[in-house]
């Protein structure tokens, strides 16, 4: 298991020592302990104040339950960009709302990036470094830019000015809290005033707890099943070359991982938001069924791609000042670097900057090409840029690449569950999405009750039966 990539050197976690520092959602102590009270006081709750403090304690609880020092530094970063907007509400002057922007990408920079800067600095001069092995928030990275991305709006002429309870609901809701999707205020603080008690809590409930288990199928059915496989190869490549049987196998099985791991947290938030009566925004639509890699980027991680085009793109110059094809790859270098504080994750951002760019030429020329071709082309490419994302180094990386390039021989690869990766694959690029099963062609019934609650009870049984493996992205 990789361990934890956090500030500065990173924090080593042993999968024991995950599991007990935190409730993952893909765990029997979640289902089973956490998220029924939770639910209880949720719609027991008689006014919208009762309602924002049952949320605004149970995700604080949530947040706690992996490292109860992690909640003062949420709750001061929450509360100081609340008060900023308060002061801003009563002045009226942009540079205030700068002064927040600021503080939010200075804690981001402190937390991700400073010993990353520092250690490369010191290589630079050729002089010692010593970390300073900063430990922030678990998930940082992605309530931060929830409010920088309010803050912005704020700056753009958004009047919204909302009460402390609903800030905090909005930045602290547990099931986005640690991994997205990225939900903007203006997405989720409206509907907060809504009676969840309405003619639609048990539709909500039932389509909430089937893409909730959808979502679980996918972590530990099929991601959690691949990650052995994909860990192997590339411990194997860490150690010396790989033929190319095994280089495409470890590529291929970590495209698998990614997609169903975090695609499938994606979904159990987004069913569990539903299931206290809130709609979160869609992170994934079949994106290896792309036929470009713009129509990727529209398809995966969705919220991040939108944050990118709305708050960083766009005020680069977008479409309409400078270089499109330069502004798109700074984008994306800056994307991948939220990833991370490794030149790997910059090297897959800039990969993907320079195909956006190239096919941003090619649409511009009025160019074709058939469907099939370029959705072989774009599932190609990104799977070899998924190489050095996942690498641990360059080496590394460079031995996947080469052999999946030939130049290590042909070779033979034995493949543990191979099934299991086949049906994912067949999952991946084949059927409904699962919004689309849950939330559209799914009819609640009595009778579903009994398939959705078997194969939740399989999913907790297998659950229980080996230890969690964490969420990819919660390393971000």
């Amino acid at each position: 298991m990789r361990g934890f990539r956090g500030c500065g050197q990173g924090w080593p976690v042993t999968a024991g020592l995950w599991h007990h520092a935190g409730m993952l959602f893909n765990t029997q102590a979640f289902v089973l302990a956490f998220l029924p009270p939770a639910l209880g006081l949720f719609y027991a709750a008689r006014s919208h104040a009762q309602r924002q403090a049952v949320l605004v304690a149970a995700s604080l609880a949530f947040y706690g339950m992996w490292d109860l020092r992690f909640v003062p530094a949420l709750v001061a970063l929450t509360l100081a960009n609340w008060l900023v907007v308060r002061w801003w509400a009563a002045r009226r002057h942009g540079g205030i709302l700068g002064l927040g922007i600021g503080m939010n990408l200075g804690v981001l920079g402190l937390c991700k990036y400073a010993d990353f800067v520092g250690a490369n600095v010191a290589a630079l001069l050729e002089s010692g470094f010593t970390p300073m092995e900063i430990i922030l928030p678990l998930g940082v990275s992605f309530f931060t830019f929830q409010k920088i991305s309010y803050l912005i709006d704020l700056r753009r002429g958004d009047r919204h000015v909302y009460g402390l309870l609903d800030f905090f609901a909005f930045v602290t809701f547990f099931p986005q809290l640690i991994a997205g999707p990225l939900v903007r205020h203006n997405e989720i603080i409206p509907q907060f005033a809504a009676d969840p008690r309405g003619p639609h809590v048990w539709e909500n409930l039932s389509r909430g707890l089937a893409l909730f288990t959808i979502g679980f199928a996918k972590k530990a059915g099929l991601a959690d099943t691949v990650a052995p496989v994909c860990d192997a190869l590339f411990q194997r490549a860490a150690a010396g070359p790989v033929n190319a049987a095994e280089a495409w196998a470890a590529a291929g099985a970590y495209a698998l991982q990614i997609f169903f791991d975090f695609s499938g947290y994606s979904d159990m938030a987004i069913g569990l938001a539903l299931m206290f009566g809130l709609r979160l925004p869609f992170n994934f639509d079949a994106p290896y069924r792309a036929t470009s890699i713009r129509e990727f980027w529209r398809r995966w991680h969705m919220t991040l791609s939108r944050f990118l085009r709305d708050y960083v793109y766009v005020p680069l110059g977008g479409n309409r000042r400078g270089s499109q094809a330069g502004n798109v790859v700074l984008t994306m270098l800056l994307g991948g670097l939220w990833h991370g504080a490794a030149w790997t994750f910059v090297a897959w951002g800039g990969l993907h900057g320079l195909a956006l760019a190239a096919n941003g030429a090619w649409v511009r020329r009025g160019w074709r090409m058939p469907a099939l071709l370029g959705w072989a082309l774009t599932l190609l490419f990104v799977v070899l840029a998924w190489v050095p994302f996942r690498a641990p180094d360059f080496a590394t990386a460079l031995r996947v690449l080469s052999g999946m390039a030939g130049l290590e021989g042909l070779g033979r690869v034995k493949v543990e569950n191979a099934p299991v990766l086949l049906l994912a694959a067949a999952v991946a690029l084949v059927g409904p999405t699962s919004q689309a099963a849950a939330l559209a062609r799914l009819r609640p019934a009595p009778w579903m009750a009994v398939p959705v609650g078997v194969a939740l009870a399989g999913l907790l049984l297998l659950a229980g039966g080996r230890l969690p493996n964490e969420f990819i992205y919660f390393q971000f």
